[in-house]
This record gives C-alpha cells, sequence and structure tokens, in this order.
C-alpha cells in the first residue's frame, strides 16, 4: 500500500509543482499529464475497450497478490495500473446514455467487489467512481439509464458493500475521512434515482448504527453535518426506519445530541445546518406514537423547554419539535402542562421570542407563529378536561384577554392573505392552467389556510367554554373587524369538509365530529 500511495504522491507532486507555478517545469511531465487526461471520445466500442482494460488489470493484480503475498513491493505496480484504470472509468460520467452497456458488459460486480479489496485506497477509487457515475448532475435528464444503473448495482449489493467498506474508514486519514463524504454522497444519489433504497439500505445494512455512533460524537465535523443530513433523508418518508431506529435507542441520542445547544449557539453555518438536520431528524423519528413515548420517557418535553427558555437559535425547532410530539398525543400535552410549560409557550405566543440573526426576520417570525398556533391548537385537541384544562383556558382570560385580542390579530392577518389568495386564484384562467379543486386548496393552504384553520379551531375551543367573559370579548373584536360567527364556520366549515381519511375512516370520521360541535356551537 505504502509503494502505491508512494508512485500516487508523485504523480500529485508533479501537478502541484504545474498549480503551483514553479519555476522550472519539465514539459516531460506535462506532456505525459495532458496524454493520461486525454479522454476518448466514448461510445460502445470504446467503452468495452475500457472494460477490457480495466478487467485485465484486475486479472493482473489478483494474480501478483495470490503469488506475492508478503511482498507488497511485488504487486504494487499492478496496484498502481488498477488505479489508472478506475481513474478511466469516471470517464463514463460524461457519457451516461451508455451506463445501460456497462451493465449488459456485466462489469458492475468486478467494480463492487473492488469496495472490499484488501488496499483501501482502490476501495476508495471504487467509492469515488459510484458517485461520479451516481452524481446528481449527470443523471438528471438520464433517467432511465440511470434506473439501469442503479437497480444492477442494487442488485449486486452495493448497499451492504458500501456500508462494510465505510465501516473500516478512519477519520483520522483525510483520504479515508473524504471517502466516508463520498460514501454518503453515493447513498444520497443511489435514494435520488431508486427512492426504495432508503428502507433497503437500512434493512440489509449497519449504516443507521454508524450514522448515530457519528451524531454521538460531541466535536463538529463535515462528516458529523453530512451523516446528520443522511439520517433525516433515512427518516423522511420511512415509517420502517422511523419504528427502526427508535428500537436502537434513536430518541435519546438525538435528543443528547441536541441538548449540546440548549445553552449555546452553533459556531458556523455548516454547524447551524447540522444542528436544523438533528432536529428535522427528531421530528422524523417522533411520527411513529411509540416514538413519541419515548420521547416523553426521555424527558424531551422538559428538554424542548429549557431549550425555548434559554432562547438560543434552536428555539423555533424546539417549538417545532414539541408541536411533533403532541399532535395527537394528549400525554405529550399533559407532560407540558405539568412541567409549566404554557408560560413559555404563550409568551411565543404573544411575540415575545429572540431574533435569530442567521433568518431572514419575516420568514423566521412567520414560521414561529405557525407553529405555535398548531401547537397551543394540539394542547386543545389533547386536554379535554380536568384541572389543566382550566389552567389551558385561563390563560386567554388573564390580562383582560389580551391572548384573544391576539388571536384575533393573526385570525385577520392570515384570514387577508387567504383572500389575497383567493383573489389571485379566482382572476387566473383555470381552464388554461388545468388546475382543480384540490389544487386551488392546496395554493390556499399554502398561502396560510391552514394556520387560519388552527385558529377557528381555538376559538371554537374557547366558544366552547361558555365563559361569558371570552365569548364577549370574541364578539367585540369580530364586530370591530365588521366579522360575524359565521365568518368563522366558515372557515371551520371548509377544514371539516376537507378533512383526509389517511388515518382511517374512524379517524376522519371523530375529526369531523369535533369540528361539527364547534360550527354548531357558533350557531
Amino acid at each position: 500500500m505504502e509503494d502505491y500511495r508512494d508512485a500516487k504522491r508523485k504523480r500529485d507532486e508533479a501537478v502541484l509543482a504545474i498549480n503551483g507555478n514553479a519555476k522550472s517545469i519539465d514539459l516531460a511531465v506535462l506532456e505525459a499529464l495532458a496524454k493520461e487526461s486525454a479522454v476518448e471520445a466514448l461510445d460502445p466500442r470504446t467503452l468495452k475497450k475500457l472494460v477490457l482494460a480495466f478487467e485485465r488489470r484486475l486479472k493482473d493484480n489478483i494474480a501478483a497478490r495470490l503469488k506475492y503475498p508478503n511482498q507488497p513491493e511485488r504487486f504494487a505496480d499492478s496496484e498502481i495500473e488498477l488505479h489508472e484504470e478506475l481513474q478511466k472509468l469516471k470517464g463514463l460520467a460524461s457519457a451516461p446514455e451508455l451506463y445501460p452497456e456497462l451493465v449488459a458488459l456485466n462489469t458492475v460486480p468486478s467494480i463492487l467487489n473492488l469496495l472490499s479489496h484488501d488496499n483501501t485506497d482502490i476501495a476508495i477509487d471504487v467509492v469515488q467512481l459510484l458517485q461520479d457515475l451516481t452524481d446528481e448532475d449527470t443523471v438528471d435528464e438520464n433517467d432511465e439509464p440511470a434506473r439501469v444503473l442503479v437497480d444492477a448495482l442494487v442488485d449486486n449489493n452495493v448497499l451492504e458493500l458500501l456500508v462494510q467498506n465505510l465501516l473500516r474508514l478512519s477519520d483520522s486519514d483525510p483520504d479515508e475521512m473524504a471517502a466516508v463524504h463520498g460514501t454518503l454522497a453515493t447513498v444520497e444519489n443511489l435514494i435520488e434515482v431508486k427512492p426504495a433504497v432508503a428502507e433497503l439500505v437500512c434493512e440489509k445494512t449497519k449504516l443507521l448504527k454508524w450514522l448515530m455512533s457519528k451524531i454521538k460524537v460531541k466535536e463538529f465535523d463535515g462528516n458529523k453535518q453530512y451523516a446528520s443530513e443522511i439520517l433525516a433523508i433515512l427518516l423522511q418518508n420511512s415509517e420502517a426506519n422511523q419504528k427502526r431506529l427508535g428500537q436502537m435507542n434513536g430518541v435519546d441520542v438525538l435528543l443528547q445530541a441536541v441538548a449540546m445547544y440548549k445553552s449555546k449557539d452553533p459556531k458556523s453555518p455548516d454547524e447551524a445546518e447540522m444542528l436544523e438536520n438533528l432536529f428535522n431528524c427528531l421530528c422524523g423519528l417522533l411520527m411513529p406514537l411509540e416514538n413519541r413515548d419515548k420521547f416523553l420517557k426521555a424527558e424531551g418535553v422538559e428538554l424542548m423547554i429549557i431549550i425555548m427558555k434559554q432562547k438560543k437559535s434552536a428555539y423555533g425547532s424546539a417549538i417545532r419539535a414539541l408541536d411533533f410530539a403532541m399532535t395527537k398525543y394528549p400525554p405529550a400535552c399533559e407532560r407540558f402542562v405539568d412541567v409549566l410549560g404554557l408560560k413559555t409557550a404563550f409568551a411565543a405566543f404573544m411575540g415575545k421570542v429572540p431574533i435569530n440573526k442567521n433568518e431572514k426576520k419575516e420568514r423566521y417570525h412567520e414560521e414561529l407563529e405557525e407553529r405555535i398556533v398548531s401547537l397551543i391548537a394540539s394542547l386543545f385537541g389533547g386536554i379535554m378536561r380536568g384541572s389543566r384544562r382550566e389552567r389551558l383556558l385561563s390563560k386567554f382570560v388573564e390580562n383582560e384577554c389580551e391572548k384573544i385580542d391576539r388571536l384575533m390579530e393573526l385570525y385577520m392577518r392570515y384570514s387577508n392573505r387567504v383572500k389575497a389568495e383567493t383573489d389571485r386564484i379566482d382572476q387566473l384562467d383555470l381552464d388554461d392552467l388545468e388546475m382543480d379543486e384540490e389544487e386551488i386548496y392546496i395554493r390556499k393552504l399554502e398561502a396560510g389556510l391552514y394556520t387560519l384553520q388552527l385558529i377557528a379551531v381555538i376559538l371554537g375551543h374557547l366558544w366552547c367554554s361558555e365563559h361569558p367573559q371570552m365569548r364577549g370579548r370574541i364578539e367585540l373584536l369580530l364586530k370591530q373587524q365588521k366579522l360575524t360567527k359565521k365568518d368563522v364556520k366558515d372557515i371551520l366549515q371548509e377544514y371539516h369538509d376537507n378533512i383526509g381519511d389517511m388515518e382511517g375512516a374512524e379517524e376522519k370520521e371523530r375529526s369531523q365530529a369535533k369540528i361539527q360541535k364547534f360550527i354548531s356551537a357558533f350557531d
């Protein structure tokens, strides 16, 4: 391996001498490098030549290693030649239309087997090759050839071999550290072409375990950042992966990782991005109910409240995690009230939030508003009776009903925004745009209708409490805005009519019954 690296280093030094504008440049070296980098125009014929040359060098290397297993100097040259052929195969990335031809030549197994090569440098060459061949820019306009290649890679155990190689790479070696990044990039590329890879790689390999080990490391580096990003991708749309990670103590690990930032801010934009990725992972992990129970037992609710109180950059992300944890999960809502979370939540609701210098101020505050409205709606949905319900309702009476004033302020802002979007849609020629009712509804949701619906739901909970002071305040504020209870009812009716059945017919019926109760109460 050392002989191989020496030869590689000499070539790198020659390149550095050129790039560094050395005073005396050996023209022979320049000429040799030019010849080496000259790539013949790729077509099926030249591809076959490349593949034959690669297979020959591979065969030579296997033979040399078998003949002289304990004499590295006797097989070093064959390793350099194999490295050179792998470099030439990278040229294929400029002709992705030839990928089906590469597969037909049965070259994929030979390439992938090199991921287990005794010389990690050869395995690193293969990682770089796979990264180039599957790069998003390369495969973007070549969907079908890319699918053919990725299917062949997966069928020939690319996932298992990539992760086995990943486990032997060291963070202390710069080349191997780069290969770690290349491996994660390749996995991401494979998922982009074939989304099923996201679950396959977790079923068949120890990637999740490796990613968790990276996230546990206290020191920040680029690979920890990329590990957090890949984990977020794996959890994004896969309930199987969410449950699998939950069973691997994933909730605890992620809570410990974000806890490092409860009283400090990330030191760089990259570290800030990693923190956001970690919260994306946590929110993804909180989708299955069983993981919300783990979050509760690990005192995740308490940690998120502490993070909010510290008012550091993770403030908004903590609100988002709480919102995920409490949606349709009463035990988390009850815990939130029991550990005095209402004071912290309603401070945010009233707009007393820290300024995040890294965010565009207007959008940052909008997102916080939307999340805190969702969180309060979840609290009302999860705490239906008893002293906790009374404590929640009392928040809207204190200080002369200032929370109701704020609720109506938000109601008007989101109502105006949705009206403006509705007017825009009405002015469009919908026949030309081919927009159906569902697409129009989605456009309105994106303009703020969902938050407006949640505000109407909160108003429904307040109205149904039959508290005279709250009812009087709501009626007064509606009248001041030249609105009536019918306006709130119309929003609730649209919400009711569009509740989907993703969670089953029974859940849909139950949800619609709750909204119908509010509609009837406003009569």
